[in-house]
């Protein structure tokens, strides 16, 4: 009986590592399939990511690669990020199919809706750091830089500066989710998290101290959002308790 039950569970590891290949295959070849569709345009890509830079360069400036390769790498490496970001409705998706039938209806409830959130939150991360603070950030380095110096960004150092504020940026507008999961694990109840709100202000001014460039405005821009998605994800997490309470856990409320 002990030997049938171990060749179940190990049939059922078995096939739950093949569905879980299979959706992998299936995330990957949407995400290759988008990538080869764009590369034709990888050029106009990266112009478009390097935009706010050369805007705030004098006119005339460009920027430089000092590799061999580089000229086609950095612009290859952008394409794929857009890819993925373009497909990631679908990824979500893949990885929303594979766990669902393990999952109980309130756990459904749970977790579909920080699955579209969190993605839809680092995206807007991303989107404030582009549109906003690379602006402030990049006229701020130009005009500090004497006028002896000519200022010719190299593209692989921009695309690593770059990679960095936009990971920076969407996980801070994770935060809100964070907070809910914390609340809904029973982690830490909201009350606490009230408590120790002085020192998450303080650490979001270390944080933004430490990952964005020696100007008080764009540390602001990273701490002032930081803090106020804080608070969002306060007032949201007793709500979201309730809403994904498993039955018996509404009885006995």
């Amino acid at each position: 009986m002990k030997k049938k039950d171990m060749l179940g569970n190990e049939d059922s590891f078995i096939s739950h590592l093949i569905e879980l290949r299979s959706r992998l295959m299936k995330a990957s070849i949407v995400v290759i399939v988008i990538f080869l569709c764009l590369m034709p345009w990888a050029g106009t890509i990266y112009d478009f990511l390097a935009r706010p830079m050369m805007l705030a360069l004098p006119e005339g400036s460009k920027m430089i690669a000092t590799g061999v390769i580089t000229p086609f790498l950095i612009p290859v490496k952008v394409t794929m990020l857009v890819a993925f970001i373009i497909s990631l409705p679908w990824v979500l998706y893949q990885m929303w199919a594979f766990i669902a039938p393990g999952l109980y209806t309130h756990e459904k409830k749970l977790i579909a809706p920080l699955v579209v959130s969190s993605s839809a939150l680092f995206i807007a991360g991303i989107a404030f750091c582009y549109f906003l603070v690379f602006g402030v950030i990049f006229h701020f380095i130009n005009n500090f830089a004497p006028k002896s110096i000519s200022v010719a960004p190299d593209i692989d150092s921009y695309f690593g500066f770059v990679m960095t504020m936009f990971i920076a940026f969407g996980l801070t507008f994770e935060v809100p989710v964070i907070v809910i999961v914390l609340v809904r694990m029973g982690l830490v109840s909201v009350e606490k998290l009230k408590q120790i709100r002085p020192y998450v202000i303080v650490g979001a001014f270390v944080i933004a101290a430490v990952v964005t460039p020696p100007d008080v405005m764009s540390q602001l821009l990273l701490a002032v959002p930081l803090c106020l998605l804080y608070e969002v994800g306060l007032l949201l997490a007793p709500l979201f308790v309730k809403i994904t309470q498993a039955p018996k856990e509404s009885e006995s409320v």
